[in-house]
């Protein structure tokens, strides 16, 4: 209680006495409360008679501000504890497809038993688009690839594998593995991740130039172009696995990318968001530690030790 609300409450009761019982405050307290306002105005407030305690000419004219002093501090309380308690807020998230799909909506569900009033906002979008979100406050956090962005705070996650995408019946579905080079000879479909290609880099590495047929955005709208001939691709296992009707296959030699998480500041998210994360980076720490690197959703995925300390694990 701060000496605004003390002082209205002093008016309103019209006695020290009955203020400070109410407040459950020693009379004392609550009249050095007022005595210090009184100073911090450079002006008496307050009669005090045997009659009780009424308002000063000035304490008139101050009585309005005083009150709506008064009246913000109690609704920023009220505000501060229900971010404390999560009993609102919104979190937004720039996502890829492959943690929109595998990793959100369950950490999501999971997170709403518990502040079922907490919302969410989901953003999917390439590298660059989820970065610039991030950097200008669209989301609160994005997941990545951190070799795509600069300048953000990054946490990685883990590493997820890419394989080789065929339609049935191709050539190469015949093979237990799929070469770069082999691959790059037939018409591909390529998925635009924006700026940085992880497939086309693999590519550059591997010495090989793709026959690019087609840059598609959408994982979804690959496979069903591998699905209907149009050519072959390389997407991201924890996407394709069980998906449609395509054969996939590895890469050799291996190609992977790293999924890390990343904002602007950690420390000055909001609320819901700050919880969010950390409920995230949790769960991501207990995979890791718990070696889950199979079945799904987390085939083709190798979890990455957390480089933040949490001593207390979420199961």
């Amino acid at each position: 209680m701060n000496r605004y609300e003390v002082f209205v409450r002093v008016v309103e009761c019209g006695s020290f006495t009955r203020a400070a019982r109410e407040l459950n405050y020693t009379q004392s307290a609550v009249s050095q409360m007022v005595h210090t306002l009184e100073e911090e105005l450079s002006a008496a407030l307050v009669l005090r008679s045997k009659g009780g305690v009424r308002l000063t000419a000035d304490g008139e004219a101050y009585y309005p501000f005083i009150c709506a002093i008064s009246n913000a501090h109690r609704a920023l309380e009220e505000k501060h504890r229900a971010m404390q308690g999560l009993t609102g807020g919104k979190v937004r998230i720039g996502s890829i497809t492959s943690v929109s799909r595998n990793w959100l909506p369950g950490l999501m569900n999971r997170f709403r038993q518990r502040y079922p009033a907490v919302q969410f906002e989901l953003f999917q979008g390439d590298y660059n688009s989820i970065g610039q979100w991030v950097r200008e406050g669209k989301a609160d956090f994005g997941f990545i690839c951190p070799e795509a962005v600069s300048g953000l705070e990054s946490t990685p996650l883990y590493k997820d594998e890419m394989v080789a995408v065929l339609p049935e019946g191709h050539p190469l579905a015949a093979r237990e593995t799929v070469t770069l080079r082999e691959l790059a000879s037939c018409p591909n479909i390529l998925l635009d991740e924006g700026e940085l290609s992880i497939p086309l880099k693999a590519y550059e590495e591997a010495g090989v130039r793709p026959d690019v047929h087609y840059r598609v955005y959408d994982d979804y709208s690959v496979m069903t172009m591998v699905e209907q001939g149009l050519g072959v691709a390389m997407l991201y296992r924890a996407v394709v696995e069980g998906q449609g009707r395509c054969v996939i296959r590895p890469l050799s030699p291996a190609v992977e990318r790293t999924v890390a998480v990343v904002c602007r500041n950690r420390r000055t998210l909001p609320a819901a968001s700050r919880n969010f994360l950390e409920f995230l980076l949790r769960t991501f720490a207990h995979r890791e530690k718990s070696g889950k690197n199979d079945g799904n959703p987390e085939a083709g995925v190798t979890f990455l030790p957390s480089p933040l300390d949490f001593s207390n694990v979420v199961n």
